[in-house]
């Protein structure tokens, strides 16, 4: 039998770090070569990186500024935007994020039976009858395996991220040691066509856009931590971790070969630079990797996306059946309905292969928005001076954190403007209809559906870009 009620397990830095980590190291690291190498060169991705280090440290210093100073809150990314901006709006970001989380873990599965088809032809591209059986029986293992418990699930991911650190730092060291000084210098500006370095570095930070998602992670965790301090030092720790990481795979893969030539490379290109430099079994070893990778990044969203909605059904503003969870607290009702979305979508991408990749665009856009809440929050408590003490450390502290909240909050702004802000109001068409949700939370607690006149602007703005956006679509205005 399932309760709200059954005692909450705890977790130290390291495995809140692990979440962290897990979540942002997926597929994506084993693409950054060839991804890097078709927009610009080394000092082109030195910028990019530095830039986006620089803005997503920001963001990473806000959720432990707001760890520290608001240490109630559950679940960072939905209770700082219930908290600072109202329930519905706190509403919309644990549904985005939610939806976000589903929608992207699909994406895992099928690079998973990509890969696979490599050696098992019937896999194909993950497109497949027998891909999709068996990335289904993937879902539902993991479903079984999160189900026997929090404490179950969080040391096999502290396991699986460490399994696939391996791989990408034997990569990293084995670049190094072939590394050509004169394939480094020829490729310090990137191919002869890249362009003007501003261009380059524009081109590529889109590249690093969505690379960091994942940077909130112990904040949805909270209540499992066993300090709240806790929580700020393993996103600090996990975010400077995988940005070191990130930076070196891309920066030693442009001594091993012409940059026009790792662009050229199929992806995982980090596969055909290793290949390059030591024979076939690179190939076959970051294959390897990738998977573990993937697997890991899945085990890891999967915990946070059901964290999101259990916490936000725990709070009255999702149906009370999505707060129930099991003796060894895991939120069970949140963790079957995720499942389910996932195997959904997973349906849908079989028999629909556009659709399936609008929808990796979409999970950006819809993770980006709750981002841009805690980043506001932060920016919105350090203006009113809420928590900070009149002597000298309180006012450091208020202007520093009023510096954090400001570029955290302009630096998420600049990746939904590079998201395309059409994308935006097109994720309103997921996120409307979801407000039947809000309704049915609503009314089980007896609480007025419509709080206030900002609840009204809220529905306005979600329902009115969710038709705008619906009949650019049935009109080709705008295409997917």
């Amino acid at each position: 039998m399932t309760s709200t009620r059954q005692a909450t397990v705890h977790l130290g830095t390291g495995s809140l770090a692990a979440v962290v980590v897990g979540s942002m190291v997926g597929a994506g690291v084993f693409s950054l070569p060839g991804q890097f190498a078709a927009n610009t060169g080394v000092l082109g991705a030195l910028i990019a990186w530095l830039i986006a280090g620089t803005g997503m440290l920001m963001l990473a210093f806000a959720f432990q500024a707001l760890a520290n100073r608001k240490p109630h809150l559950d679940a960072g990314v939905y209770s700082y935007a219930k908290t600072g901006f109202g329930d519905l709006l706190g509403f919309f970001s644990a549904f985005g994020y939610w939806a976000s989380a589903c929608v992207g873990n699909v994406t895992y599965w099928v690079l998973i039976m990509s890969t696979l088809g490599a050696w098992i032809p019937a896999l194909g591209d993950g497109d497949t009858i027998p891909a999709m059986l068996a990335a289904s029986a993937g879902l539902w293992v993991t479903f079984l395996l999160v189900r026997r418990g929090v404490r179950e699930a969080a040391a096999v991911n502290r396991i699986v991220t460490i399994a696939k650190l391996v791989p990408i730092l034997v990569f990293i060291v084995i670049a190094l040691t072939v590394l050509k000084p004169d394939v480094f210098v020829d490729n310090l500006l990137g191919a002869p066509d890249a362009g003007p370095l501003f261009d380059q570095v524009r081109g590529t930070m889109l590249v690093t856009v969505f690379a960091f998602l994942g940077v909130e992670g112990a904040s949805v965790y909270s209540r499992h931590a066993r300090r709240r301090a806790d929580v700020g030092r393993a996103t600090v720790l996990g975010f400077l971790s995988v940005l070191a990481v990130f930076a070196s795979v891309t920066i030693v893969s442009y001594g091993v070969l012409p940059a026009a030539e790792i662009a050229d490379l199929r992806q995982p290109s980090m596969a055909g630079v290793l290949e390059a430099a030591v024979g076939p079994w690179g190939a076959v070893f970051v294959s390897v990797g990738l998977i573990i990778a993937v697997l890991g990044a899945y085990l890891a969203w999967t915990l946070m996306a059901a964290e999101v909605v259990f916490t936000a059904a725990r709070d009255g503003d999702f149906p009370k059946s999505f707060a129930r969870k099991s003796a060894r607290d895991v939120p069970t009702t949140a963790l079957l309905w995720s499942t389910v979305f996932a195997q959904v979508v997973l349906a849908v991408a079989y028999f629909s292969a556009d659709a399936f990749g609008f929808a990796l665009d979409l999970t950006s856009a819809l993770a980006l928005l709750p981002l841009l809440f805690a980043a506001g929050y932060l920016l919105k408590i350090a203006i009113r001076s809420d928590g900070y003490g009149p002597d000298a450390a309180g006012r450091r502290s208020r202007a520093l954190e009023l510096v954090i909240g400001a570029v955290a909050t302009g630096y998420v702004i600049f990746l939904l403007l590079g998201a395309g802000l059409e994308l935006l109001f097109i994720s309103l068409i997921v996120q409307a209809p979801a407000t039947v949700l809000y309704f049915v939370a609503r009314r089980e607690n007896g609480r007025p559906f419509i709080a206030s006149g900002w609840d009204v602007v809220v529905l306005v703005v979600a329902f009115g870009g969710a038709i705008a956006a619906g009949v650019a679509l049935a009109t080709g205005w705008v295409g997917i």
